[in-house]
């Protein structure tokens, strides 16, 4: 094919050939799809409510987890306290999307001892998630699974979110992208107390 039909080509199909760009972007680049999701979330189009008669939740979710410093604990240890968990991984687009809004929540409620904020990292490599939140300045806690999750709390869909309440009930059990830092959510939080 020589330059002049080369360009011929190009004039007429120039659309076809920059959406075939821009999803090819979206869908080989990490950050421009967790970009976009992001600013889906602030549309407000992903809401997470907590419902308190909800049926199909599990009783409980007791596990155990291990924080930065290498401390092991239990949720079952964390009763009393409103307790809100993530599971994520410094891969997956959709957790990277709702990361700023997950970090904002949290240093609203980082210095209340009434609520405990899990942020379980599934990164096969524990450095990358460390990478990651230094990279972006998110404060979030950083800790990893020890030993098994149960499925009904967590099946291996990112991200997943779950919020237990003062008497370890799970009041909600979100899986997928979700805009939390919001004055609802919140004011359920709050009225979890």
């Amino acid at each position: 094919m020589d330059t002049k039909t080369f360009f011929s080509v190009v004039k007429k199909r120039w659309l076809s050939i920059l959406l075939y760009g821009f999803l090819a972007v979206f869908l080989f680049v990490p950050d421009a799809k967790a970009f976009l999701l992001q600013k889906l979330v602030l549309t407000g189009l992903y809401k997470a409510e907590i419902k308190h008669a909800a049926n199909n939740l599990p009783a409980s979710a007791s596990f155990s987890f291990t924080d930065s410093k290498g401390i092991t604990a239990a949720t079952a240890g964390l009763r009393g306290k409103v307790v809100f968990i993530n599971f994520w991984a410094s891969w997956c687009p959709p957790c990277r999307a709702e990361m700023p809004e997950l970090d904002a929540l949290y240093r609203k409620f980082q210095n209340d001892d009434r609520f405990v904020f899990l942020f379980i990292n599934e990164d096969e490599v524990k450095s990358k998630a460390e990478k990651y939140l230094k990279k972006n300045q998110f404060s979030i806690p950083l800790q990893t699974r020890s030993g098994a999750i149960p499925d009904e709390i967590f099946s291996g869909t990112l991200p997943t979110t779950v919020v237990i309440n003062k008497e370890g009930k799970v009041v909600l059990k979100h899986e997928g992208i979700a805009g939390y830092n919001n004055e609802a959510f919140i004011k359920q939080l709050n009225d979890l107390l």
